[in-house]
């Protein structure tokens, strides 16, 4: 978030959405392969990995970049790193993963450690909010697609190898968004890429490499194993990750409430991974 920041007004969100996906995504499939790892053959395969790409690529990264333009980066925030209640639900009911009271708990008091983090920088006029023309909605679309996409992983990993898969389902879902960026005109294809300093180009490196390649390969790679309630709860550590390098990079300030957040985010996760929570 904090690469993103200075970036996107030069560029567009269409077009750091398809750079994070499709560049890095070759990456990781050229990774995977000089590891030994086998490329997808088959129907099964590659249909569930056009799926896949749809839904946790392309209608993710959709949903969030219309939901950028429109919405306050505080509740964005909240509503998309809130998905670990749903990957919950579905994992529950799809792989039969039973979470004890402590973990449910945690669950819940992650999303209220996230309101304390973010919401405090939030500007909210009752007179102007519009459910599709605030982004809340479509930041709410990006979450549960996020959410379907982390649990999807599991069905796809059936018919392909997990890092390979997740290469391509960045390539395949950053197409479409290339071409929308395209049709929306975005800066970036009207001479806003000539404006970006060493620092916007080295940004755009770090979102598409740290932030894509190398985040989306561990988090699937580690998808396809263990407990994806656990797993997923460790994306409340995002926003308070974004707020220290927030205040230490862009000179942003926390407040006593935010720090409060960032207690309870931490006792949170701790709760969902307590050894007990998942039963």
């Amino acid at each position: 978030m904090v690469a993103m920041k200075e970036v996107l007004p030069k560029t567009g969100p269409l077009f750091v959405s398809s750079f994070r996906l499709v560049p890095s995504g070759l990456l990781l499939v050229a990774f995977a392969a000089s590891r030994g790892r086998k490329v997808p053959s088959g129907v099964n395969a590659w249909l569930s990995i056009a799926l896949f790409a749809l839904v946790d690529a392309t209608c993710f990264q959709g949903f969030l970049a219309k939901g950028l333009e429109k919405t306050s980066a505080g509740l964005g925030s909240v509503i998309i790193d809130s998905q670990p209640l749903t990957v919950a639900v579905l994992a529950s009911l799809l792989f039969g993963e039973s979470i004890s009271l402590v973990g449910i708990a945690g669950l819940v008091l992650g999303v209220v450690g996230l309101a304390l983090l973010e919401l405090p920088v939030i500007s909210f006029d009752e007179n102007n909010f519009s459910l599709w023309g605030s982004g809340e909605w479509w930041m709410l679309l990006a979450a549960q697609s996020m959410a379907v996409g982390t649990v999807m992983v599991r069905w796809v990993s059936k018919y392909s190898d997990p890092v390979m898969a997740t290469g391509w389902h960045m390539v395949l879902g950053g197409i479409p968004l290339a071409a929308a960026s395209i049709l929306a005109h975005d800066p970036a294809l009207n001479g806003g890429l000539s404006e970006l300093t060493t620092n916007d180009v080295f940004s755009l490196l770090y979102t598409s490499i740290f932030g894509s390649a190398i985040r989306y390969g561990v988090y699937f790679y580690n998808a396809t194993r263990g407990s994806l309630t656990k797993l997923s709860s460790l994306t409340f550590l995002t926003p308070m990750f974004a707020s220290v390098f927030g205040f230490l990079y862009l000179g942003e300030t926390f407040s006593p409430v935010q720090v409060i957040g960032a207690v309870v985010t931490v006792a949170a996760i701790y709760m969902v991974n307590y050894k007990d929570a998942v039963e």
